[in-house]
């Protein structure tokens, strides 16, 4: 196990109308004026928003609002939080909405007290500085409501890039799992599938001897594979939901990743499929952790057959670890296929002719010198041949 330094701050607020804690927890945060961030749809719809507003006001906390995020959170709104921030002196921010929702009010948070361009952050810069933020959860996803994380899409070239510090892991999050039992199954699913990537691009290491955070994984990623078939059955099943929101936020607030090396080039390699598409980012990751698996296996076949034969059930086979290894990747790509996500490029809207920019804006786009690294280093041609598995 590597040394480590773990600090995990965030008030957590879990169940039943814990929405209804959020201006007291504002104001306990420090919150005098604050800045609602949302997309727009649910919020409204469903009167979640309404009620945020009811509690500020009943906490005496002024507010301004800036709806409009979308998935793949862009560039532009961020800019424009940032001015709206400076102008109207917001102190807070408050997220209303799913992890798209939570980062662009990061990127916000961290820009507004930043004298240069926010982006600075997205291209390498560690966010030192922030504004104090809070969430209200409705989907069980991307696990920003506990995370330092952050990704944001970049308009200008549509490059999908992330950016990380602890001063931007909010200082309290509400989590309520019944807010999300009007997901659409297919919104579900693909936040199942993101937080089974965050488990993934963990497990994948290169350091060894670290059995506890193996386990952790490992049970984690079995509540997925118990939970995730019984939300798509049943929506309304709160038990489940709990369960998965739950699981979310362990699976990404990097309790789970301490000592230990990670991976993370799925998700590099899909964010590059989200922006150019905009598909749904848990969607294209059930298509991207199939070929990336698949391509990596050699580089330690023994890492895959255990993760295949503790959590999928696979026999584990000494003589020929690389078929249980093998099994253990089906064995996700059939559960994924199964919870309604996307098995091909195709199904995603991608286009075949793309691969060779896909390959070369990944290894290249942002000031990137021809490869990414994690569990493998791999170059421009082992990205698109991986592109190319997705088919």
């Amino acid at each position: 196990m590597e040394n480590f330094h773990f600090w995990s701050p965030t008030y957590f607020a879990f169940g039943r109308d814990s929405e209804n804690e959020v201006g007291s927890l504002a104001a306990r945060f420090g919150a005098s004026r604050v800045l609602i961030h949302y997309g727009g749809g649910s919020v409204l719809r469903s009167g979640l928003l309404d009620r945020v507003k009811d509690s500020l006001r009943a906490a005496g906390l002024p507010y301004v609002e800036l709806g409009g995020v979308q998935p793949n959170p862009r560039s532009g709104l961020v800019y424009r939080g940032i001015e709206l921030c400076r102008s109207e002196r917001v102190d807070f921010i408050l997220a209303v909405g799913g992890g798209s929702t939570i980062d662009s009010a990061k990127a916000i948070a961290a820009g507004a007290v930043y004298d240069g361009d926010f982006w600075d952050f997205y291209s390498g810069k560690r966010i030192e500085a922030a504004l104090p933020i809070g969430t209200v959860l409705t989907i069980a996803a991307a696990g920003s409501e506990g995370s330092p994380d952050t990704v944001i899409t970049n308009e200008n070239g549509m490059l999908k890039r992330g950016a990380s510090g602890d001063a931007v892991r909010p200082k309290f999050s509400i989590l309520n799992p019944a807010l999300t039992e009007t997901l659409p199954p297919y919104q579900s699913a693909a936040g199942i599938t993101d937080i089974i990537a965050h488990l993934y691009e963990r497990y994948l290491t290169n350091t060894r001897e670290v059995e506890v955070t193996d386990r952790l994984i490992e049970a984690l990623l079995l509540t997925m594979v118990h939970e995730g078939p019984r939300v798509i059955k049943d929506p309304h099943n709160y038990e489940a939901r709990a369960n998965i929101m739950w699981a979310g936020m362990m699976a990404h607030n990097k309790s789970v990743g301490v000592g230990r090396s990670q991976d993370w080039s799925s998700h590099e390699i899909e964010h590059e499929l989200s922006a150019l598409y905009d598909c749904a980012h848990g969607a294209g990751l059930a298509v991207v952790m199939p070929a990336v698996f698949t391509y990596n296996l050699h580089h330690d076949v023994m890492r895959f057959a255990q993760v295949a034969h503790r959590v999928w059930g696979c026999p584990m086979d000494f003589a020929n670890p690389e078929a249980t290894a093998r099994e253990g990747i089906e064995a996700l790509r059939r559960f994924l296929i199964s919870i309604g996500m996307p098995k091909n490029l195709a199904e995603l809207g991608a286009k075949e002719e793309d691969i060779p920019y896909l390959a070369k804006t990944l290894c290249y786009g942002n000031g990137r010198q021809g490869s990414i690294s994690g569990f493998v280093t791999l170059t421009e041609s082992d990205c698109e041949r991986i592109y190319r598995l997705m088919l």
